[in-house]
């Protein structure tokens, strides 16, 4: 059994269909979710479908190994960010090397690196009339969004495209892709 915990800072709609799509698996089981928000939704997500939540503050994350040794106790394999937004240290980049990886809500490298997360992504996509948006599912790396990209998936974006509908569209994309995107990666690694 490969054994996946999610990190989230938000309301946690990803997490929620990840956990779901793996729920009955025979070899993937989402064992953690972990937040650095104490008021996320995606912490009552999880607690509803049964998976155990963990809180943390930036100095535990930056300045000590403890969540790294409490990921290694309870045996995870993999590290899933699904809209965690704080850049990851390099001691969890070397302790999981190219097992963690992030989706992000634009074809990178176009709208990828600080403060381009949510609806920043969109409005910037907008602004500059892009006839396309997507997702990029990528490795993590010491920088935001440079890691090298396992897959994308596309949208047109129209003209009549406001950032709440081009969220939308993108989300379908999200909930679409990553859960199997990342059973593909999980079993291609074995």
């Amino acid at each position: 059994m490969k054994n996946i915990a999610i990190f989230a800072s938000g309301s946690g709609t990803n997490a929620e269909n990840i956990i779901q799509y793996f729920h009955n698996h025979q070899d993937i089981k989402v064992r953690l979710v972990l937040s650095n928000n104490k008021d996320a939704y995606v912490l009552e997500r999880a607690k509803n479908l049964n998976v155990e939540t963990i809180v943390f503050d930036k100095d535990v994350f930056y300045n000590t190994n403890d969540i790294i040794e409490i990921l290694q106790k309870e045996q995870i394999d993999y590290i899933v960010l699904a809209g965690f937004l704080w850049l990851i240290p390099e001691h969890f980049i070397k302790a999981f090397a190219y097992r963690i990886i992030n989706i992000h809500p634009a074809l990178l490298p176009k709208y990828g690196g600080k403060g381009m997360y949510g609806m920043n992504v969109h409005k910037a996509v907008i602004n500059n009339k892009e006839k396309q948006s997507g997702i990029s599912i990528h490795y993590v790396n010491e920088n935001y969004d440079e890691g090298d990209i396992i897959f994308q998936a596309s949208c047109p974006v129209s003209e009549n495209d406001t950032p709440e509908s081009l969220a939308q569209k993108i989300h379908e994309l999200e909930y679409e892709h990553f859960p199997k995107i990342i059973e593909m990666w999980i079993q291609g690694g074995e």
